[in-house]
């Protein structure tokens, strides 16, 4: 399989693993070209409660693919909640291993995917491209795996998340207003 550039987190690999699965015997010549997509910002993610929607270009088609995240139990939900109410609320791999240990694997369960490629294969290189995009940005922010997966709405009730697991590890710079950033306090 691949390089470490996606999946190097539990959290990310959880998404690496839909296109590289381990009870695959033979590769699969569609991965790099899924890759490659992925890392050249060819997919565009958005995601509506637990449907990750995303558009894929590819040569000249662009593609779109429609995943359904079934909803995450309520003993994991309840498991992440519990081990998140500490004084160092980030989801670490280590965080990963103990809700798994505790029988509470977060994985992801899929409850469909779709794409409108006329592609007569069972996976095509449009979804695999959406598992990679999925697993850069999961590694990158592992709440996100949560969210997909409706933690945040079912922990809360109320349709906001814990106030626990809001700290964000990074700040987009185009999130940043400058004129506010840079400003002279003389």
């Amino acid at each position: 399989m691949a390089d470490r550039d996606y999946g190097y987190t539990k959290w990310g690999k959880d998404w690496v693993r839909f296109a590289e699965s381990l009870r695959q015997t033979r590769p699969d010549p569609q991965l790099p070209s899924a890759r490659r997509a992925a890392q050249d910002g060819k997919v565009q993610i958005t995601f509506d409660d637990r449907t990750v929607r995303a558009v894929v270009h590819r040569g000249r088609g662009t593609s779109v693919v429609t995943i359904a995240v079934a909803p995450m139990s309520p003993g994991t939900t309840a498991e992440i909640s519990r081990r998140l109410s500490g004084i160092q609320p980030l989801l670490t791999d280590d965080l990963y291993r103990a809700i798994a240990e505790a029988g509470h694997p977060p994985a992801p369960a899929l409850d469909s995917v779709a794409c409108s490629c006329p592609a007569a294969t069972q996976r095509c290189v449009h979804e695999l491209s959406v598992y990679y995009d999925m697993a850069r940005r999961i590694d990158d922010d592992p709440r996100i795996a949560l969210d997909v997966q409706g933690f945040f709405l079912a922990s809360a009730g109320s349709g906001r998340a814990p106030a626990e697991a809001t700290a964000q590890r990074w700040v987009a710079l185009n999130a940043l207003d400058a004129a506010a950033y840079f400003t002279d306090s003389s």
